[in-house]
């Protein structure tokens, strides 16, 4: 393992240590960043045979391009009729962290199937959601928990864990985990095909995940530098994070081609939750769970805002958010991720105030005659990495306006966040950041180039049009004007 120094309390990995299965699957590395330490394991034990079976009989369509349980409907019936319950099974191999992650995995994708199904039906049909089942059976609540207990997550299918960044295999595994040698392991509708837009969905989030381990190195490198007061160390890592961030927002880039905003909503479904949700109203059963079973629990839904790149980049920069119940919202998220990254991510915040970061690299105590070259540099820099951000957030809202807000007139997103209001919260907070530093560093004349003043132009028209659309979408689905 190795830290940032000797004072530091928290450590990275430096070796990510792929063989070792009494360590969680989840550790922020500065090689695989917050991807999981090793390629998640695809193949259960043979004590679980029947959760695999049921698993590749699911999706609407199979492997082998037949049309499985959730296709008709038949997905509830077959887990009532088919699995027992397997969590003395889940006991037996607990010692080994990666694998419960699996389990953890597998479960949260029935658990989620089992829950949503007849939503699912009457999405076919053209009708309202519904209700989901109220009741989750204890063949599926009991292991659920027992894993989710295991490895630290919420008893409810999340973005890291399950979903996104523990669900991909490689095609070729002599070969690096890249773009083309990726395929998903567990899907809903069409996923198993690599080329459908379920697996490109999610595949594309596996994809930005790639470039976290540098950002994790960078991240480490600029507190490093400012600890020891070095102006050209702090430059060079802080030009290291705007080339990581340009690669993340390149790949998120490719969504418009790998998953076609039609195709979006058909298995969408799958990855609602329950807080907040209309399906839920009275939250789930989890039966033979907890101190109370009988009591109803409620957790959010599969949401991009569990992920933890670029939530690392606001707590560095200190990008201050709105004193709103969607910022709480944005809170609440936090608790859905890897222990270990939440750990990391508190941390870095923590450590870059405790250092005066913004303080120092934008030289906020210094005189005008202390402002020389280098430090004009960092101000650039600075705005540059901000705009990194910016980009991220635009290119999400842009996708939830076309995937979503164009196609769907349910109010909440899968999360559980109001849909129209909840991603501009996040994006107007760092165009409102960009615009005042600009400002207070001099405006387009304060010497940060013309790369710069480009930049700020872009960042004047998109609040002028996120005002506009936040409205018009208001407007249309009668949401409360203070809440634009």
């Amino acid at each position: 393992m190795g830290s940032l120094d000797v004072a530091a309390p928290f450590q990275v990995l430096d070796d990510h240590r792929p063989e070792d299965m009494s360590l969680p699957a989840f550790m922020v590395s500065t090689k695989r960043g917050f991807l999981p330490r090793m390629d998640p394991i695809v193949t259960l034990p043979s004590d679980f045979d029947v959760v695999e079976s049921i698993l590749q009989r699911m999706p609407v369509k199979t492997a082998d391009g037949t049309p499985g349980l959730l296709a008709n409907g038949k997905l509830g019936d077959v887990i009532d009729a088919e699995l027992p319950d397997l969590t003395d099974a889940i006991d037996k191999y607990k010692a080994n962290l990666p694998l419960m992650n699996a389990l953890y995995r597998d479960y949260s994708f029935l658990a989620s199937a089992y829950l949503l199904e007849p939503c699912h039906q009457r999405f076919l049909r053209g009708e309202s959601y519904g209700l989901g089942r109220q009741v989750l059976p204890a063949n599926l609540a009991r292991p659920i928990a027992r894993c989710a207990d295991l490895c630290e997550f919420k008893p409810f299918m999340e973005y890291a864990g399950s979903y996104a960044l523990f669900n991909y295999r490689l095609l070729d595994p002599s070969l690096p985990p890249t773009p083309s040698n990726l395929t998903l392991i567990r899907a809903f509708e069409h996923g198993l095909d690599p080329s459908s837009s379920e697996a490109g969905f999610v595949l594309v989030h596996i994809d930005m995940a790639l470039n976290s381990g540098p950002l994790v190195a960078s991240t480490l490198d600029i507190l490093s530098s400012v600890s020891s007061s070095s102006r050209p160390k702090f430059n060079t890592a802080m030009t290291d994070l705007v080339t990581t961030l340009e690669k993340i927002n390149a790949a998120m880039e490719t969504m418009w081609n790998r998953s076609r905003p039609t195709q979006y909503t058909s298995f969408r479904t799958f990855i609602f939750g329950i807080t907040a949700q209309s399906m839920f109203p009275d939250g789930v059963i989890y039966e033979g769970v907890g101190p109370d079973p009988s009591k109803p629990l409620s957790f959010r839904g599969e949401s991009g805002a569990n992920d933890s790149m670029i939530p690392l980049v606001d707590n560095l920069v200190g990008v201050p958010m709105p004193d709103t119940p969607l910022t709480e919202i944005l809170l609440d998220f936090r608790k859905y991720r890897p222990s270990n990254h939440r750990e990391f991510l508190g941390w870095v915040k923590e450590r870059a105030e405790g250092l005066g970061v913004k303080r120092w690299a934008l030289g906020l105590d210094a005189s005008g005659s202390e402002e020389g070259e280098g430090m004009r540099e960092s101000r650039g820099l600075w705005l540059k990495v901000l705009n990194q951000v910016r980009d991220f957030r635009w290119r999400h809202w842009c996708f939830a306006r076309e995937y979503i807000l164009k196609r769907t007139s349910h109010p909440t997103a899968t999360g559980g966040s109001p849909i129209v209001t909840w991603l501009p919260n996040q994006l107007r907070a760092v165009l409102d950041e960009m615009v005042r530093l600009h400002e207070d560093f001099g405006g387009d004349e304060g010497g940060l180039g013309e790369d710069v003043k480009d930049v700020m132009d872009l960042v004047k028209r998109q609040q002028g049009m996120l005002r506009k659309e936040v409205r018009k979408f208001c407007e249309e689905r009668g949401v409360a004007a203070r809440t634009v």
